[in-house]
Parts: C-alpha cells; structure tokens; sequence
C-alpha cells in the first residue's frame, strides 16, 4: 500500500514547505484563461462576438494577479481557452496559434507568476500534435490540457491512443476539464457545472481506467478537476462491481489507478468532502485549484480558499503538500530558478 507521501507514479520527492509558508506560495493548478488577444483576433474573424461569450472568459491581467496577491498564489497554470465555431481547420489552428502565443508571452512577461498548459483536442490529432510541439517545445509549456469528452469519446478511448503515446514519450502531464458536457435528464434551472461537470469527469477516469490507458501509458499523468468529481465517492463501488464492467476492472487495483491520479481542490474541500479525497488518494496527489474566474473572485478569496486554509481534516504538513509541494514535484519546471 503506498504512503501518503510517496504514491505510484510520483517523479521523485521535495520536502513540502509548512502550511503556513505555503500558503503564501501557492501553486494554482486550475487557472481558466481567455487571452484578450484571441478574443480581438476571433471578433475581427467573425468567430466569437465578445459580448454573447460567457462573463469567465473577460480575462484582465490586473484582476488576476490582484487576486494571486490576495490568496498568496504565487504561480497560476493557465487552461488556455478558445470559445467558437470553426467551419475550416486552418482558422482552428490560427485560433491556437494566438491564444498559446498571448499565454507564452504572458508568462514570459511575468516570469514566476504564469505557467500554461498547450491545448489537445479529442477531435483533431494532427492539431493536437501542432500544438504539443509548439506550445511545448517552442513555447515552454508545462503540460497539455484536454477536455474530460467531446462527444461520445471520452479520454480513454481506444481511438485516442496514438497522441497518449506521444504524451507518454514526453512523461507529459495531462490538465483535464470538462467543457460542453450531456445534460439530458438533468432537472431544469441546475447549470451543469453543479453536477454534470464532475459527472463527466468521473466518466473521464473510469474510461482511462476500464480501457487500459493508464496501463499502456505509465508515464503519462492526469489531473482531474473538482476533486475528482465522483471519483473518489465511489471507489469502493468499483471495487465491488468492477467486474461487471465493460471491459472489466480488476477490484484489487482500484485504489493504485485512485493514486495514478492527482485531483485539484476547486470547491471540494469541506468537512465532509476533505476526508473521502484523503482517504481515496492522500495528501501526496492533491494540488491547489482555484477555478478562477468561472469561481468569481469574492468566492475564491472569502469561501475555497479559506476552506482549505482552516479544514480540520488537514494539518500543516498536508496543507504544504497541496498549496505547493505536490506540485513542484509533478511540475519541477515551477520551481524557483
């Protein structure tokens, strides 16, 4: 059974700074951003009217690192985000290619404070290969992020393996969220962040797990937002009925794929919620989320952050893995020069 500190898949070990020393160099993980140059860019493109796309995606760099200095963040990884319909792939790629350039840009302007991750599309490999190679080699890039689904395929799908291979070359580690998700039967006037999103996310993993993915890409490591989603609630489902899914799961190596896992802390950590993901996956696999700016500001700084600041299922030692530690060990490119 592995230690809270070192779990399977772990790239070595730092000692974590104490909580408080970490609270004040936090590393966020989950950091939504819409560049303002690709929305100029996808309105002068007749892609995107800027007033019809979501309030989150009005992305200020004031207002960011306003809020980092508020909740001690140190460092945000950013999701970059590009909203539209594209009727050609070349207009696609362009999209990419202003939005991870305006992320590379950001975080060379300020050195420290941003990182990103470069964009996979479950849709489009050959896009996907571009934009690994240039948000990555070219661009310094710390990861790739990918949506939970598109459609019916979800990240484990067989059809996917040839760009995890390539991942798993680079040992890359893999954001996960999920976007424009199934709503069908959900009660009217519930957004489907509430409950649908972590659903989607659950499906996500059970897919990379029941598939074989996490098996035939050792290298590769997942994110999953949301604490999971469900994941870790119904692990002991798993185990139970993991035979009787198709294709099957082995119940004895449930909780080794729950530690092939880190889970992020965007509005999970509670009371009740805090001791199922600690139990699940400890303290070692757990990274600081913050969801900004879907989460408005006033909730990250007065409500989640807090949370996890005073939640009595953690001390010290925990709170510095997930504010900080755990993440300079996924993502070693973070630490201080």
């Amino acid at each position: 059974m592995p230690t809270d500190l070192q779990a399977p898949g772990d790239i070595g070990h730092r000692t974590a700074p104490s909580g408080d020393d970490a609270r004040h160099e936090r590393i966020d993980v989950h950091h939504h951003y819409t560049a303002p140059e690709w929305v100029r860019w996808a309105e002068k493109n007749g892609i995107a009217d800027r007033d019809s796309l979501p309030p989150w995606t009005r992305w200020d760099e004031t207002a960011a690192l306003d809020l980092m200095d508020r909740t001690g963040t140190r460092t945000s990884v950013l999701t970059v985000a590009m909203l539209g319909r594209f009727k050609e792939a070349a207009a696609r790629k362009e999209s990419t290619r202003v939005a991870l350039d305006a992320a590379g840009a950001l975080a060379t302007r300020h050195s420290g404070r941003f990182a990103f991750f470069t964009p996979v599309f479950l849709d489009d490999p050959e896009l996907s290969r571009w934009s690994v190679s240039h948000g990555m080699d070219q661009l310094g890039a710390v990861g790739v992020s990918a949506r939970t689904s598109t459609g019916d395929t979800f990240l484990g799908d067989p059809a996917l393996d040839p760009i995890m291979a390539e991942l798993d070359e680079r040992a890359a580690v893999i954001s996960t969220h999920p976007m424009q998700v199934n709503t069908s039967g959900a009660p009217r006037g519930v957004p489907p962040f509430v409950c649908d999103f972590l659903m989607d996310t659950t499906r996500a993993a059970l897919s990379l797990i029941m598939n074989g993915t996490l098996d035939r890409f050792p290298r590769l490591t997942f994110i999953l937002p949301h604490g999971g989603g469900y994941l870790p609630y119904i692990a002991s489902r798993i185990e139970v009925f993991g035979r009787q899914l198709v294709p099957a799961v082995d119940p004895g190596r449930v909780r080794d794929y729950l530690h092939r896992f880190y889970y992020d802390t965007a509005a999970p950590m509670s009371p009740s919620a805090t001791p199922t993901l600690l139990a699940a996956a400890g303290s070692s696999r757990i990274l600081y989320g913050s969801d900004w700016p879907p989460t408005p500001t006033r909730v990250v700084t007065e409500m989640t952050t807090p949370a996890l600041d005073g939640d009595p299922a953690l001390g010290d030692r925990e709170r510095g893995h997930i504010n900080r530690g755990n993440a300079l060990r996924l993502l070693p490119a973070l630490a201080p020069a």
